[in-house]
């Protein structure tokens, strides 16, 4: 069994993080919530990118593409935040251990954005969305997946 003193877990999506503290720890469990403001494509595809001027021609002007994907770049400004959140804390010495669990594709994001500080403390990762789970069996099912699973090297 491992100890989980001072374990934080995160649990998330592209949209919403759930965050618990104490998980076994002697005092009540306690749950942070970060939620990204609910938007579509077109919410964010409302300010168009703009026009520029023709490098040749006589003062053409054309629509500008957007350089990459509005929504994948509205998740990761999501877990930047998320990321700073967890980082401001480790530097407060409050995380001494770090579990992650994450839809596939958000987990694949966020692990490289990970800073080597907060990396360092990832006692656990799964491909798992949990978020749907009351808080109560949340933190059970969490410490069960924890203590089930391999070491991580």
């Amino acid at each position: 069994m491992i100890r989980l003193k001072g374990c934080w877990v995160l649990v998330l999506d592209a949209t919403r993080a759930r965050i618990l503290r104490n998980v076994e720890g002697p005092t009540m469990l306690s749950e942070l919530v970060l939620r990204t403001p609910a938007r579509k494509l077109r919410d964010i595809m409302a300010d168009k990118p703009g026009r520029s001027f023709s490098s040749m021609g006589w003062g053409r002007r054309s629509a500008m593409d957007y350089g990459s994907d509005p929504l994948l770049e509205d998740e990761q400004e999501f877990l930047r935040q998320v990321i700073a959140l967890l980082d401001c804390h480790r530097k407060a010495g409050e995380i001494l251990q770090l579990a992650i669990f994450a839809e596939h594709r958000v987990l694949g994001l966020l692990r490289p954005m990970l800073p080597p500080a907060l990396e360092r403390l990832v006692l656990h990762e799964a491909a798992l969305n949990l978020l749907q789970l009351s808080p109560q069996e949340l933190a059970r099912t969490v410490v069960s997946e924890i203590n089930n699973a391999e070491p991580r090297r």
